[in-house]
């Protein structure tokens, strides 16, 4: 334990971190309502590679859940775990310890990849579930864009000059540097290029309980098996609104609750208005989720949703969970 000099008296370091990170410290209670040090140990007995020499697994996990909490780059980070008494705290360094440049934040993304963070979502959500945030009733699924590139100038360019009339979803992936992203729409005005966020959100508090990325062009009801929940009343708008979605939410145990498109027959203007009003609430969830991606390639940018959903959930949490209200 190190100790520091304050106005001629000693002091440890703990009564130094005490002094600068208050109980109500947004980490403090982080700290407290999450085992990341369990997950880590199943991580790190599995998987023997995770970290780098000298530092644990769980400081990496940690650091990397802050990184993207704080929406820093990785020589932000690196400063910031260095700098910040805070983050350091948090982390898990002393004030004596080195702490890593930004390289090493990379390399442990890279290691620990998007099946493992998949696994770290779906364990903190089962920390949530102890402490009563979900409400296992009503759900609300929706898709979101994640833009890739702006614009594609060039690029369309280059696919003209090569003898194509234009850049479409059937070439792009030859001149696009992000060769998995495509051009997706919600409407004529709302045309993007990257990915889409599907997402089922739990409508007692708004946690993310199912998420996954497709490319930009895959339409939303195609992608209702994969985050559909296991119980309860879904609650869906018009892109969803067909025969086999109904069905496969039905399959998964779960009621349809899908706002009719106009021409549907069965559309009840009064249920539907309804049902818009119960979902509108939670559709702020994807405003604050990133709009743009931070990587390239499916798997990549799924890596990047599933840390942003970690922390959405995560400061929702801090917001609504009793032991901290």
């Amino acid at each position: 334990m190190s100790s520091a000099q304050d106005g001629g008296v000693l002091i440890s370091e703990e009564e130094l971190f005490s002094s600068v990170i208050l109980p109500e410290h947004a980490y403090r209670k982080l700290k407290r309502l999450v085992n990341f040090e369990l997950f880590a140990q199943k991580l790190q007995e599995k998987y023997s590679h995770l970290g780098q020499h000298g530092i644990p697994a769980v400081y990496g996990l940690k650091a990397m859940l802050l990184q993207f909490w704080e929406d820093y780059s990785d020589r932000e980070m690196e400063n910031a775990v260095r700098e910040n008494l805070a983050i350091r705290w948090f982390v898990g360094f002393s004030l004596n310890e080195k702490t890593p440049d930004h390289s090493y934040f990379g390399k442990f993304r890279k290691r620990i990849g998007t099946k493992h963070l998949a696994d770290m979502f779906n364990f903190i959500n089962s920390e949530l579930q102890k402490e009563g945030l979900f409400g296992n009733i009503f759900y609300f699924l929706d898709a979101s864009s994640i833009i890739s590139k702006s614009h594609l100038w060039e690029e369309r360019d280059k696919a003209i000059k090569d003898g194509h009339d234009k850049l479409n979803n059937l070439i792009v992936k030859n001149y696009a540097k992000d060769s998995q992203a495509r051009w997706g729409a919600k409407s004529k005005r709302n045309i993007w290029f990257g990915y889409k966020r599907h997402t089922a959100v739990d409508m007692r508090f708004g946690l993310i309980t199912k998420t996954t990325v497709t490319p930009a062009n895959v339409l939303d009801y195609q992608v209702v098996e994969q985050i559909c929940p296991k119980e309860g009343y879904v609650f869906m708008d018009k892109l969803y609104d067909t025969k086999n979605t109904n069905l496969k939410i039905k399959a998964c145990g779960s009621s349809p609750g899908t706002i009719h498109k106009n021409n549907n027959p069965n559309k009840n203007f009064d249920l539907d208005k309804w049902r818009s009003h119960m979902r509108m609430p939670f559709e702020s969830t994807f405003s604050k989720l990133s709009k743009r991606t931070k990587y390239k390639g499916k798997l990549k940018v799924m890596f990047q949703n599933y840390a942003e959903s970690i922390c959405f959930n995560l400061k929702k949490a801090l917001q609504y969970s009793p032991a901290y209200n």
